[in-house]
């Protein structure tokens, strides 16, 4: 048998004999705007799959994971779709940080970040954005100084739009390690730890009444000495290829995962004839060609990085990503008509109809009791806004991929 193929069989049969019990309840459960849903048995479902060496399958094997070439992280990843498992849970260590740390970490803290990450033992956020610095990531204003005592850092300051800060162990924080810098420079990337005494996560309330995002707040918050990755200085070349995983190699798990939705909706479509009107029919269409040229996109994005970090061309994907799954959601209401305006409380038509999911869950504060297509059109808002806005991909792509002059930036003021 071709050896890919045999992988593929083998991630086929180990899913169907492990998504057992309650791991086989929460197939489905989970993903952007649903991360509330059984989070604590994905949890355990992603650390049964880690006991079994099925996370980090593209990290080298030195680094706990299999050193799975391009063929193999496809061939899981559309198994594990067509499964219909649970949305995964470490998505932030396993494909952010982890391979950050092993592009720029030192030895000490790969040998005491990586192997809890492959294990699913510790979850990381990404303290990034901050109220005053979205978009204009270079604006960062959380500081960080040295801390004599022990080695470590201090840091004080606001992150936003910090995704899963309420389950995670520590986070990833861009912060200005030179007093008195600007822009690009001066910057550090630490690990902090979010237990430590004087940080503070405050929950964002989101249009589909969940929280994946939070404000955190660090009011003094002391780190280990082996916090820093690279050289103070180094936090904004880091920061970028972390982005750059974000935006590529990560993002044909979201591809797969886009495709399962898409099928659900023509199904839809055609059972409550929606798929009869020739607009529909056509969009419907559309979005199939999207979700092909998302796929080899992000595979071509994998090919070109597979020895490195990723480049600036991964903005490409992400920029198309976003505006197709937004434009997904506008899609999915569309298909559904009149009854994409009730609630499911409200609903009891629809969803007879099959146009709806379900009842209210308990877990979404005030009863705010969507189906996944009015949850899938409002958090998909949020697409073309996280991980860098549309207006920053498409300077990316002008200034550092096309060679095009740079936008003008107003002067600094005076110090």
């Amino acid at each position: 048998m071709d050896p890919e193929r045999e992988f593929r069989e083998e991630v086929r049969t180990w899913l169907a004999e492990n998504l057992v019990g309650d791991f086989a309840a929460a197939r489905g459960l989970g993903g952007p705007g649903r991360d509330h849903e059984a989070f604590g048995v994905r949890l355990a479902w992603e650390r049964h799959m880690a006991a079994a060496g099925w996370t980090c399958l593209g990290w080298p094997v030195a680094y706990g994971g299999r050193g799975a070439g391009i063929g193999r992280q496809v061939a899981f990843h559309e198994e594990y779709a067509r499964a219909d498992a649970p949305a995964r849970v470490n998505h932030i260590g396993e494909h952010l940080l982890g391979p950050t740390l092993i592009a720029f970490g030192s030895p000490a803290q790969r040998a005491r970040f990586l192997p809890a990450i492959a294990a699913v033992r510790e979850l990381w956020c990404q303290g990034y954005s901050e109220p005053g610095a979205g978009s204009d990531l270079a604006a960062v204003a959380t500081r960080a100084r040295p801390d004599p005592g022990s080695g470590g850092w201090v840091v004080d300051g606001r992150k936003v739009w910090t995704s899963h800060a309420r389950e995670a162990d520590r986070c990833f924080v861009l912060a200005r390690t030179e007093p008195g810098s600007r822009g690009h420079r001066g910057l550090g990337y630490l690990l902090v730890p979010m237990d430590a005494p004087g940080v503070e996560v405050r929950p964002i309330t989101q249009l589909t009444g969940t929280s994946e995002f939070n404000e955190v707040v660090f009011d003094g918050v002391r780190t280990g000495p082996d916090a820093l990755v690279g050289a103070p200085g180094d936090g904004w070349r880091i920061a970028m290829a972390t982005l750059g995983f974000e935006r590529g190699v990560s993002t044909l798990g979201l591809q797969v995962g886009y495709e399962r939705e898409l099928r659900e909706l023509i199904r839809v479509a055609r059972d409550n004839g929606a798929a009869r009107d020739p607009l529909i029919r056509d969009r419907l269409v559309r979005a199939w060609t999207g979700v092909r040229t998302m796929r080899y996109t992000a595979l071509r994005t994998m090919a070109a990085t597979a020895a490195g970090a990723p480049g600036p061309e991964a903005s490409i994907g992400k920029l198309f990503w976003a505006r197709w799954h937004r434009d997904l959601g506008e899609l999915a209401m569309d298909v559904l008509g009149a009854p994409s305006m009730l609630t499911a409380g409200t609903a009891t038509a629809a969803r007879e109809a099959g146009t709806a999911d379900g009842a209210a869950d308990p877990a979404v504060p005030g009863g705010y009791d969507l189906d996944r297509w009015q949850r899938l059109f409002l958090f998909s808002r949020a697409d073309t806004i996280y991980a860098g806005t549309d207006e920053i991909q498409r300077n990316v792509i002008a200034e550092r991929v096309l060679g095009l002059p740079r936008d003008p930036r107003p002067s600094p003021p005076p110090a």
